[in-house]
């Protein structure tokens, strides 16, 4: 989608971080942007900086994207107020920190539900409804570097970070041929409010392993986010690869060797005898696929 101008994009957790960054970025490209927010605080410092720049068309949709039904209404709500929505940013997330063996199931069941199931009730909301419209659209799935390298201990947050890639292949590849592109964004540390996961965690998902102790296990150093990326530059990263069609977006060099030095250990453990020509040709069809050779 090279012509953004005028077209509606909806992002989740778009009132701060990372989602707001992006949305700042859409807006001034000349889309007209909805974006949900859970913390009126946050909506309300949006919105503080959106008034200022009146020429730009947002619309705060409430929404916790755990919630299927408020899902439908948002859309309705988008739908009916700005029209139809191309550009899904399917971005709300939280991080945890700490060891999995100390992880309770509401430390699990959140991490999840939120961070996986948030972009699978986004997709299963909008994606037919793209369809359907027949419109060119994109859809953009916010990963981590974590979703390509268990960095740290956060091995709830990258299970449900490696996922969201896995989704995003498999909707890029189910939508060959179509009028739908899908990217993954996988950023490195981005200035945001993650580190405050914490304050916004369900009564219904209390129950923790972790104490405060067990948390700051592996947690980014304190100056981390002083250091991190502008939201706003994050923003004109996802930006080019919704412009471009890319499948995945990175905008953080500093991750090049140990992603490379990961992919050289997948490959080094592939078994070096000789294949099985039969065995190969009975599973042709999936030793291969557009998306990663030809940019499909």
């Amino acid at each position: 989608m090279k012509d953004l101008s005028d077209k509606v994009a909806f992002v989740t957790g778009g009132s701060s971080g990372i989602g707001l960054g992006i949305v700042k970025v859409l807006a001034e490209r000349g889309m007209k942007v909805a974006f949900s927010y859970r913390n009126a605080r946050h909506r309300d410092e949006a919105m503080d900086y959106f008034c200022a720049h009146p020429q730009q068309n947002v619309l705060p949709v409430k929404l916790d994207v755990v919630d299927r039904e408020g899902f439908v209404r948002a859309a309705d709500e988008i739908e009916q107020t700005l029209g139809p929505v191309q550009v899904l940013v399917n971005n709300a997330g939280i991080g945890v920190h700490g060891l999995i063996e100390q992880a309770s199931y509401d430390d699990w069941d959140w991490v999840l539900e939120v961070n996986l199931g948030g972009v699978v009730n986004g997709v299963m909301t909008f994606l037919p409804r793209m369809l359907a419209s027949d419109l060119e659209c994109h859809i953009v799935n916010v990963s981590s570097m974590g979703g390509v390298a268990a960095l740290g201990a956060v091995g709830l947050y990258a299970t449900s970070k490696f996922a969201v890639v896995g989704l995003s292949e498999a909707l890029r590849t189910d939508m060959i041929g179509r009028k739908i592109g899908v990217s993954v964004y996988c950023p490195g540390p981005v200035q945001s409010n993650i580190a405050d996961s914490e304050k916004g965690r369900p009564e219904s998902r209390a129950n923790t392993g972790y104490t405060a102790e067990d948390a700051a296990v592996g947690a980014p150093p304190p100056d981390v986010m002083q250091l991190a990326m502008p939201a706003v530059e994050a923003g004109h990263h996802v930006l080019r690869g919704i412009q471009d069609n890319a499948l995945y977006i990175f905008s953080h060099p500093e991750f090049k060797d140990v992603m490379a030095a990961r992919h050289n250990a997948i490959l080094a453990a592939v078994p070096d005898g000789p294949i099985d020509q039969a065995r190969a040709d009975s599973i042709r069809w999936i030793l291969s696929n557009p998306i990663y050779s030809d940019g499909a």
